[in-house]
């Protein structure tokens, strides 16, 4: 395995970073998910019901869409992280259906040291998920604080 989440002084302002792990959202994930949050809503489950509704068919679950996505930033973004200080503006900017493949990318907005602990910073990031018709279904806004690397 190789490196896993980086150092704060590893980000620079601007710098795009395309996550290399996607996933395609099968029923069974969606169906798990709406059982072990308790959202049983018609439209994440029931076919016949979607079949009157505006997509005609399953939507996946927008919490479900923005835990996968943020999972596939760790190793890039948080793996080496002390906290996720908050998530901000999240926004699903379109319909994520059973059968489609997400993948990620987030670009680095901003970074400051921190100001009562010199070993870290904070990494302001905004992540986008796009699917295999590289349609924007998913961005969200996030700081997060990161140790600096030890000089030795």
């Amino acid at each position: 395995m190789g490196q896993f989440g980086r150092y704060y002084e590893e980000f620079t302002i601007d710098q795009v970073i395309k996550h290399t792990a996607t996933k395609t959202v099968l029923e069974c994930d969606n169906n798990l998910f709406t059982l072990l949050t308790m959202n049983h809503h018609p439209l994440h489950l029931d076919k016949e019901y979607c079949k009157t509704q505006k997509y005609g068919k399953i939507l996946v679950v927008g919490t479900f869409v923005f835990s996968l996505v943020v999972g596939f930033t760790v190793s890039d973004i948080s793996g080496k992280a002390i906290a996720n200080l908050d998530y901000e503006k999240v926004d699903h900017n379109g319909p994520v259906f059973i059968g489609d493949t997400l993948r990620a990318e987030t670009r680095i907005l901003d970074k400051r040291e921190s100001k009562s602990k010199k070993d870290r910073g904070i990494v302001y990031v905004e992540t986008k998920a796009y699917n295999q018709k590289n349609e924007l279904v998913l961005t969200f806004r996030r700081h997060v604080l990161i140790p600096k690397k030890r000089s030795k």
